[in-house]
């Protein structure tokens, strides 16, 4: 699929150089060099010009997904059945009831039934979903690495390359956090359906993961799946191979409060303090969730720059509760979003999610502009996946854009130069109709250009998983 050497954008929101607060601008024109990055940006460029390909809607830049389990899109509406919802549970509960650890044992079901093959075709339809939803650029949270019984595939590596392939079939960007995933618990070796996660060590996990390299549209990164999951030990070794190579590590924090006791019990330390004791903590590292922080947790995240990815519709489908997004940023955390599970893919919904979910804690309003909003689901998203120039319309940076329409019903009516809060509080990712990614067209008037029948594709992946 050829660059397109010029887009005209009817509104665009962007910062103009040396300029306040980004803005909407009208009849923007962007220009795109032949290695698909943006040469110049004009506002107020008169009519669409012939040789530029015309944007209608409000343009932004591309968005990121910074927490994605691709096989976990196998299980929407899977676990909606039953009843009330109960306290704990098991195993058996009926759908709808339980918790967070219920839940993970039906994920463990679909992660056993996972080969390299399935885990293309579906990756590739779960990304094609992202592209439409404007999604240029996703973090593919990696641990499901080896054959059920926990022995390498021919290719150690096969798993990761499918995933990292999905995403070019799909058009967009990955940065693939292979994951280290050694133990079940504080000391506990990992369970049968664990076993396709661990390497054995992390040492080994290493050795595995530096044979893989970043390409075009990928970039390799590193995780701590949890502190349940590393044993304290070996922390700093997965922090000194991203270290470095200059690589995001991403880790899962506090999601649960069964975490923070098991922790507090092993180590006598709060799992956010036992990570900074081993050097995980920092500007390249995001920590996911961060549900249950006490205030010196909150500190030690924000004054050691260390990012938040926060995933509010996984946290709210799974009951784990809201975090401390806004102490956390006030602390100097910068704040990501991640559709994680993938009970839905929306970033809109996301990015709305954060404030509104801040505003049912406080019971107050206005906690993030509709800006810093965008900025989250944008800039900031690339910054912690690895793509320091993605994420902004301005020249040098990659010709990554999302167009969302200004005129459906639910976005309808609203001033033009009130385009961003459109955007966060009002569309959906319904409302994209254009996606493009290093300049080239990859949705197209709400479809797809790589993958026929999306929908069509999902479906026939699932079902071969659940066969």
């Amino acid at each position: 699929m050829p660059v397109t050497t010029a887009y005209w954008a009817e509104y665009a929101w962007l910062r103009r150089p040396g300029g306040p607060a980004p803005a909407v601008e009208r009849q923007v024109l962007l220009r795109v060099g032949g290695d698909g990055r943006i040469t110049a940006v004009t506002p107020d460029s008169g009519p669409c010009p012939a040789d530029a390909v015309r944007l209608g809607g409000l343009l932004l830049p591309g968005l990121a997904n910074a927490h994605s389990h691709a096989f976990h899109r196998a299980l929407r509406a899977t676990g909606q059945g039953g009843g009330t919802t109960g306290q704990g549970g098991d195993s058996g509960s009926a759908p709808g009831t339980g918790s967070f650890w219920t839940w993970r044992d039906v994920m463990y079901d679909y992660a056993a039934k996972l080969d390299p093959d399935l885990y293309l075709a579906l990756a590739t339809a779960v990304y094609g979903e992202m592209a439409l939803a404007g999604i240029t650029c996703v973090g593919e949270f990696h641990y499901v690495h080896h054959n059920p019984d926990g022995t390498p595939y021919a290719d150690p590596n096969a798993m990761g390359e499918a995933l990292i392939e999905a995403a070019a079939r799909a058009g967009i960007r990955i940065t693939l956090l292979d994951t280290c995933y050694l133990s079940a618990g504080f000391g506990t070796a990992p369970e049968p359906h664990q076993r396709r996660f661990s390497d054995g060590d992390a040492d080994t996990w290493a050795a595995r993961a530096a044979l893989l390299g970043d390409r075009p549209h990928a970039r390799i990164g590193a995780a701590v799946h949890s502190v349940r999951a590393v044993p304290a030990d070996q922390l700093a070794t997965v922090a000194a191979w991203s270290e470095q190579r200059r690589t995001p590590l991403h880790v899962h924090l506090s999601e649960q409060t069964a975490e923070n006791d098991a922790c507090q019990a092993a180590h006598g330390v709060t799992p956010t303090r036992l990570l900074a004791d081993h050097g995980v903590l920092g500007p390249h590292t995001s920590a996911v969730h961060a549900t249950h922080l006490d205030p010196e947790d909150i500190r030690l995240i924000g004054r050691s720059a260390t990012a938040v990815c926060m995933c509010p519709t996984t946290e709210r489908d799974l009951a784990d509760g809201i975090g401390p997004a806004r102490r956390l940023a006030a602390e100097g955390s910068r704040i990501t979003l991640g559709s994680d599970s993938h009970a839905v893919i929306d970033p809109f919904e996301e990015a709305r999610a954060l404030e509104l979910d801040e505003r049912l804690r406080t019971r107050r309003r206005g906690h993030w502009t509709a800006a810093a909003l965008l900025r989250a689901a944008t800039e900031d998203g690339h910054a912690s996946l690895g793509w320091d120039t993605a994420g902004r319309l301005e020249p040098g940076a990659l010709a990554d854009f999302t167009a969302v329409a200004l005129d459906t019903v639910r976005t309808a009516g609203p001033e033009p130069r009130l385009g961003a809060e459109t955007a966060v509080y009002a569309a959906t990712a319904a409302d994209v109709r254009q996606v493009v990614v290093g300049g080239r067209h990859i949705v197209r008037d709400g479809v797809h250009q790589l993958i026929p029948d999306v929908p069509e594709a999902l479906r026939t992946s699932i079902a071969a998983l659940r066969d």
